[in-house]
């Protein structure tokens, strides 16, 4: 296919502006189900890389590169977590492009393992936190809902959530794969056509620090610590009562205070590290991605005006589809 250079750095720059733009907006105001939203559009894009690329893995790693370079820079406020799961997308989707053909049940298999990853990631930092302690008042609510209802059963309520959890992941992985599918298909069909927008209204945003994510940060903890040490002390009986929950409170601050002032920040500084040795490499692919952004922004605000005749999920699934087409078959104006 002619033009693919190009068409694979718009995509890695589509993919950094998801990641530093929708990512760290999401993960700013901690937004539920962010792993789903997000990751999503980026296995989306790490496909449409690996079905335009000659050399997968190369591409889609070096793609990665430049994206979690923007990201650092444009997003700092993002966690190690975040990096974790766009690292873990990245090469399990290099790894599936490069040995298996490329067709629906690779896209498939990579849609379920990647959400599933987001969602475990979630539970076992929900796990080092509070420790089984979480757990077990989740298990001390539901006996006692259970006693109310008059209804007795053998699974604990912690196995019914985790598992419900996990399945509605899994399922929404399915259903991605389905979709990223159909998506490519519609970009595939279409014509090759150079996209221009009429008038180019560049405008430049002031880069703004975002307030309050510390306050959400402990807002969120000292709510799950109270739903804990109130599982404990009321319905927990005399064996556990409030020394348990006190315990929870000490357990839960420390292990934060470790991983925010300790742990993360020297994680995030090693990342830093290996990324700033790699930024003079990738210094021109970083320039040229930033400078899409502008575009890109009017591109799918142009687009999601076009598609305004359709509704619902087919609006949706055109609007992604002519953006990612618009975007990648743009030219600037220099080109």
């Amino acid at each position: 296919m002619k033009n693919n250079k190009s068409i694979i750095d718009k995509l890695t720059a589509l993919w950094a502006l998801n990641e530093s733009g929708l990512g760290g907006f999401l993960h700013v105001f901690n937004t539920p189900f962010t792993g789903l939203i997000v990751g999503g559009i980026s296995i989306l894009l790490i496909s449409l890389i690996a079905y335009y690329a000659d050399h997968k893995w190369q591409a889609i790693l070096k793609a990665l590169v430049v994206v979690l370079i923007i990201k650092m820079a444009v997003s700092p406020y993002s966690p190690f977590g975040a990096y974790v799961a766009v690292s873990f997308q990245a090469v399990f989707g290099a790894f599936l492009f490069s040995k298996f053909s490329w067709r629906g049940t690779v896209l498939m298999v990579l849609g379920v393992i990647t959400f599933l990853e987001s969602a475990l990631q979630k539970l076992l930092i929900l796990t080092i936190v509070y420790g089984t302690e979480l757990w077990e008042a989740i298990n001390i609510y539901g006996e006692w809902v259970q006693s109310k209802l008059n209804f007795v059963s053998n699974t604990s309520t912690t196995s019914v959530l985790i598992i419900t959890y996990l399945s509605v992941y899994a399922i929404c992985g399915l259903l991605a794969g389905l979709f990223i599918k159909s998506i490519i298909e519609i970009i595939a069909s279409k014509k090759e056509t150079d996209f221009y927008l009429e008038n180019y209204k560049l405008v430049t945003h002031q880069k703004t620090v975002k307030k309050g994510f510390g306050s959400k940060i402990i807002w969120i903890w000292l709510i799950t610590v109270a739903i804990i040490v109130l599982a404990f002390t009321f319905f927990g009986g005399t064996l556990l009562g409030w020394k348990k929950g006190i315990y929870v409170i000490l357990r839960s601050f420390l292990i934060l205070m470790l991983w925010y002032l300790v742990i993360g920040p020297l994680l995030l500084k090693a990342v830093r590290k290996y990324l700033d040795k790699k930024e003079s490499q990738y210094k021109d692919d970083i320039s040229n991605a930033m400078d899409l952004f502008p575009y890109f922004r009017q591109i799918l605000s142009h687009t999601w005006r076009e598609t305004k005749h359709l509704k619902g999920y087919t609006r949706i699934k055109y609007f992604m589809a002519n953006s990612i087409s618009n975007c990648i078959h743009f030219k600037v104006p220099n080109e």
